[in-house]
């Protein structure tokens, strides 16, 4: 069955335009309830999550209509992260966890993610059933067998309190000062107060949401502004999460950006070194760079590349018993801890090493010379379909004969956002750009 409406992480879109509007989230919401709420003699319930963006307010109503109209009872947890509805799915006992975010998107953009009564995001066979049920159509229960609404207050209390556990135990924050973005979104409450209690310094950016300025000029996406924090203030680790605060980016008391792959290759070789790494193996996408394969290999360990997306990363350590992975963008997944990315468990993973080797910020999370990489974006319209044109195809050839040898080239839509990405990665910064920018200047002809 063909999955039209999920990209690769659940819907998402602009806010009141198709597919992200009430109405559509109304049927998704009743579709989905029919779909886990398959033993009508026992009673069901979901969890609803949300991000910062005015948005989630309607979805939130929207969704709760739909599940509630089908039998299902709904727990609502208000703003949390993205992890916390993972994670409050299985210990609440719930059928379905349910969040409203776009993550990392501009605050016009909404998405609905879903997590099955396991913590784990859907499989593509699960929301391709969904669809269909979305296509067809629902019928409502009888009156008397309509579900009920009510809202959760300690859940944001009990995600704190797990993430905390995730520590090393015994030890401590205290003498560390660090800077917190957390992006005017979901853990703009939850990361200062874990981080405090922890005994750090805490310098908080990005913790006054308003409904429109979610990532705005802050978070993962834009660590600017982290980054004179961290200087300003002399700190000695900046943390950068975004929106639903499933990813996260780490700055060095200068202000330097270390991403998702030298946080992975920072904790798989920690983790090796305790043996602690299953299989020895660490799982990444293809837009990891090519130097973390080299490191991975150069102390006799694996890396498994999966799609772009964090639940394909999921999906390959379930399958095959690995319990670290992620992706470039941010996203780190430690099965032992968590269901999906939480940036700020794997942000406490970079401290807990640094208060463990003593080393600062700047040695920890430069674990490897990446080999020079360059990504450009194209947006294309509704019902082009660039990639498929001959001079685009062209081009990718002529880049990938000239890469031969010497690098890579990987060109694929995007899941969350109507644009082609052109990567590449080559030793020579001149190979690098004009393979690049043959393939950017076909498509943007294309369209």
């Amino acid at each position: 069955m063909a999955r039209e409406l999920f990209g690769t992480d659940g819907v998402r879109g602009t806010a009141n335009q198709h597919p992200m509007t009430a109405e559509m989230a109304l049927r998704i919401g009743a579709a989905v309830g029919r779909y886990f709420r398959r033993d009508t003699s026992v009673a069901h319930r979901v969890v609803i999550g949300k991000d910062t963006r005015l948005s989630g307010y309607m979805f939130e109503n929207a969704l709760t209509a739909g599940l509630t109209s089908t039998g299902m009872n709904v727990l609502l947890l208000g703003p949390v992260p993205t992890p916390a509805v993972g994670l409050l799915t299985t210990s609440m006992r719930a059928d379905l966890g349910i969040m409203i975010s776009a993550s990392h998107n501009p605050a016009e953009d909404n998405g609905i993610k879903f997590f099955g009564p396991d913590g784990f995001k859907l499989s593509d066979e699960a929301e391709a059933e969904i669809e269909a049920l979305i296509a067809e159509g629902v019928s409502p229960v009888d009156a008397g067998a309509i579900g009920r609404a009510r809202r959760i207050d300690d859940g944001l209390f009990r995600y704190i309190e797990r993430v905390k556990g995730t520590f090393p135990y015994g030890q401590r924050l205290d003498g560390i000062k660090v800077v917190i973005d957390c992006a005017n979104g979901a853990a703009y409450k939850a990361a200062p107060e874990v981080l405090w209690e922890l005994g750090a310094e805490v310098i908080p950016v990005g913790v006054s949401p308003d409904g429109v300025n979610i990532n705005a000029n802050c978070g993962s996406t834009k660590p600017q502004r982290a980054a004179e924090a961290v200087v300003a203030h002399g700190a000695d680790v900046g943390i950068c999460l975004d929106g639903d605060a499933d990813r996260v980016l780490i700055l060095d008391a200068q202000g330097q950006v270390a991403d998702g792959d030298q946080i992975m290759a920072l904790l798989a070789a920690r983790w090796a070194e305790e043996d602690r790494l299953r299989h020895g193996t660490l799982v990444a996408t293809v837009m990891s760079n090519l130097g973390l394969e080299r490191f991975m290999a150069a102390r006799g360990l694996a890396l498994h590349r999966t799609g772009v997306g964090d639940r394909y990363v999921v999906a390959a350590m379930r399958e095959h018993g690995f319990n670290l992975g992620g992706e470039q963008s941010g996203h780190i997944v430690m099965t032992d801890h968590a269901t999906t990315g939480d940036g700020l468990m794997a942000g406490l993973q970079v401290l807990a090493e640094m208060g463990r080797t003593g080393k600062p910020a700047s040695e920890l999370v430069q674990q490897f010379e990446a080999v020079p990489q360059l990504l450009k974006n194209v947006r294309y319209g509704v019902g082009q379909t660039p990639l498929e044109t001959s001079g685009v195809q062209n081009a990718i050839a002529a880049s990938e004969a000239q890469l031969a040898g010497q690098g890579r080239l990987l060109i694929r839509k995007s899941g969350t956002e109507p644009l082609i990405r052109v990567m590449a990665e080559c030793e020579n910064s001149q190979t690098l750009e004009e393979a690049v920018d043959r393939v950017v200047d076909a498509v943007e002809a294309a369209v």
